[in-house]
């Protein structure tokens, strides 16, 4: 809801109207954070109470939510929502890599894949109803800075109920399982570089998990390319309250995303021990891969919003994919920094893409050659999945 109500009030607000190049500084701004945090995250996340991070995480969150909805409904300058922001999401890293870390804290190793399934259901379902909420707010109110606003700091409300439910957990249920991993701050801010190179070494350790991050990867370059043909696309049809132009068109882009995983989410678990995760994998990018070519290359809206939904459905896929991967053949200890390591990585690629696809478009004009070009990343991890597939692995 936070994230559709800004996108809203930056990307689709007549009274802040953006050019390619600004709408990928915005992604740059609003993702950002996950690159810079990650490592800090996945650094504390491995030795402090997580239970105890997240909780202080949600309640800055839910401060900052409020400041961005305050400096939205004052009409002060972009930069400075988008600032107050990129630190929300920026801790948003916490909560989102600290559940990775945990889950298995709570569950079975047996029952990893069906939970993550399940925890996929349940976001696909609350990401369709917060986007959904976003838009009608807006809609009632008007697009624009009160009515983006307003939107953002309803938002708010959802922080709250996160921490408290944190409340429920008793202290260390969450991990880290090791006590001695519990040293200063400061120490813990040193062991940033320690970690993703930790993490990196734990990831190369394992075909299965380099496989599925390659995976995750290529997509989340993708989508940083789509995300950027998608708003210009929904931007030149605005008009007249569309349900295929404006941020109404956004609206229905993300329920039908929505609707991609938590179909996703319902079939893979039955998918992946038939399959096999690489194989799963590996299926799913070449789908997107035809996809791409066929539904997002006409750039039409229809098509378009058939693409979202059947991209969003690779994608679940292939991440349900690497949650289990990471959670089973990765040790408690090397856990969020792996999840980290994953979230820095993935979000500089969704920016440099997103950014790549903007300096394309002012070029060339074009949205369907910058989704053909996009597309040959997906045959680029399909090549580099194979590579992988062949190399030795010392135990």
């Amino acid at each position: 809801m936070f994230q559709a109500a800004l996108s809203g009030a930056i990307l689709f607000n007549p009274e802040r109207h953006s050019d390619p190049l600004q709408i990928a500084a915005g992604f740059a701004i609003l993702f950002a954070p996950y690159s810079f945090v990650g490592p800090f995250a996945g650094a504390i996340l491995d030795r402090w109470d997580r239970r105890f991070v997240l909780f202080v995480a949600n309640v800055l969150r839910l401060v900052l939510i409020l400041a961005t909805a305050a400096t939205l409904v004052l009409g002060v300058n972009t930069a400075v929502p988008l600032v107050v922001s990129l630190t929300a999401i920026g801790i948003s890293r916490f909560v989102l890599s600290g559940l990775g870390a945990s889950l298995p804290h709570v569950v079975e190793k047996s029952w990893i894949v069906p939970t993550n399934a399940a925890l996929a259901t349940s976001a696909a379902i609350c990401s369709g109803l917060g986007a959904g909420a976003a838009v009608a707010i807006i809609s009632a109110i008007g697009e624009g800075d009160t009515g983006s606003g307003t939107a953002v700091g309803v938002s708010a409300v959802l922080s709250l109920i996160c921490a408290l439910a944190l409340v429920g957990f008793r202290r260390g249920f969450l991990g880290p399982d090791d006590a001695r991993l519990h040293p200063s701050g400061l120490a813990a801010v040193k062991a940033v570089g320690a970690g993703l190179f930790n993490g990196a070494r734990a990831v190369w350790s394992s075909k299965e998990v380099t496989t599925t991050l390659v995976g995750l990867g290529v997509h989340r370059l993708v989508f940083g390319a789509n995300t950027l043909i998608f708003v210009l696309s929904l931007n030149q049809r605005d008009g007249g309250g569309s349900a295929t132009g404006g941020f109404i068109g956004f609206g229905v882009a993300i329920g039908c995303g929505a609707a991609g995983m938590f179909i996703a989410a319902t079939l893979t678990p039955l998918i992946i021990p038939k399959l096999g995760r690489r194989r799963t994998i590996v299926i799913a990018l070449a789908a997107a891969f035809v996809v791409q070519l066929t539904l997002v290359a006409p750039v039409h809206p229809i098509p378009i919003l058939a693409a979202a939904f059947l991209l969003s459905f690779a994608g679940q896929t292939i991440k349900l994919a690497g949650d289990a991967a990471m959670q089973i053949d990765i040790d408690d200890a090397h856990r969020g920094q792996v999840f980290a390591l994953q979230d820095t990585v993935f979000n500089i690629g969704f920016v440099a893409a997103a950014a790549a696809a903007a300096v394309w478009v002012s070029a060339s004009g074009s949205l369907t050659s910058a989704a053909i070009a996009a597309s040959a990343l997906y045959l680029a991890g399909l090549f580099a999945i194979a590579a992988n597939n062949r190399r030795d692995v010392q135990d």
